[in-house]
Order: C-alpha cells, then sequence, then structure tokens
C-alpha cells in the first residue's frame, strides 16, 4: 500500500469490514463516498488522488450531508435528517479534527498582520493567505466571519 492511496484504502477496507459485519448504513455511506472520490478522479483525468485530494471530497460530502440536514429540519422532515445525521456521523469519522475557535482566531490574526490588512475591503487578501493554511482543519465560512468580525 503506497501513502498516495492510504486514505482511499482506509475507505475500502472499512466498507468491507461494514459488509462483512451486517453493517448496512456504514457500507452504503462508504461506498457513496468512495463512487464520489472515483468521480472526482475521472474528473481530473489523474492516475489516483492522494490523500489531500480524497480528503476535500470526504469534506466535500459531509458538507453536503450538513446542508440537507439543514434543510430536511427546515421541511420537518426527522426521517431524512436521520439518515442523513447517520451518514454524516460516518464521514466524519474520516476527517480530521476541527480545530478550535481559539486557535483559528490566533491564526487569523496572525494572518491579518502577515497581509497588513486593516479594512474589510481587503477580506479577499487575508482570506487568499488563510485557507491554504487551514485546510481541512476549520469551515471556511467560519473563518471568513472571523475575519469580518475583527476587521470590522
Amino acid at each position: 500500500m503506497t501513502n498516495k492511496t492510504s486514505l482511499l484504502s482506509s475507505l475500502r477496507d472499512d466498507m468491507k469490514t461494514a459488509w462483512k459485519a451486517g453493517d448496512n448504513g456504514k457500507r452504503d455511506t462508504l461506498r457513496l463516498v468512495i463512487a464520489s472520490v472515483e468521480n472526482a478522479r475521472i474528473a481530473s483525468k489523474a492516475d489516483e488522488l492522494d490523500d489531500q485530494e480524497v480528503l476535500r471530497v470526504i469534506q466535500k460530502e459531509a458538507k453536503q450531508r450538513k446542508e440537507s440536514i439543514s434543510e430536511f429540519t427546515k421541511g420537518n422532515r426527522q426521517d431524512l435528517v436521520k439518515k442523513e445525521q447517520a451518514e454524516l456521523d460516518v464521514i466524519s469519522l474520516y476527517l480530521p479534527e476541527e480545530m478550535s475557535d481559539e486557535k483559528l482566531e490566533a491564526i487569523i490574526k496572525q494572518v491579518i498582520d502577515e497581509t497588513e490588512v486593516t479594512s474589510i475591503d481587503d477580506i479577499g487578501a487575508v482570506m487568499k493567505t488563510l485557507m491554504p493554511r487551514l485546510e481541512g482543519m476549520a469551515d471556511g465560512k467560519k473563518a471568513n466571519a472571523i475575519v469580518r468580525n475583527i476587521l470590522s
């Protein structure tokens, strides 16, 4: 097993384990995630995706589940909320732990100092520098809100 496919291999191994254990919910969720990874690989015309690219696909899947939960909650569809939440719980196992608000704010302040931005009009410069540092560890919307709060 190469490092290039370790996260994807882990997904596949866990899907097989869930299948053998009769855990259909976990198996089906992992099958959907693996299919999304494969679709991303095909779209990028790459032979393989590295762990960072696989992680981006997993984050996208988690984000979709969160949005669905929000919409289904508004529509009072608790049956679908429960299904999406179960899928999100499985997907979350493969995401890195999210950064604390305090640490996120400290990094944002550091980037603001580095970029010497003082106006909210230049938020793009801050976000451009900030987002690569936060890759996979913090939500972009949350970071944007904190940056806006600090600059305003």
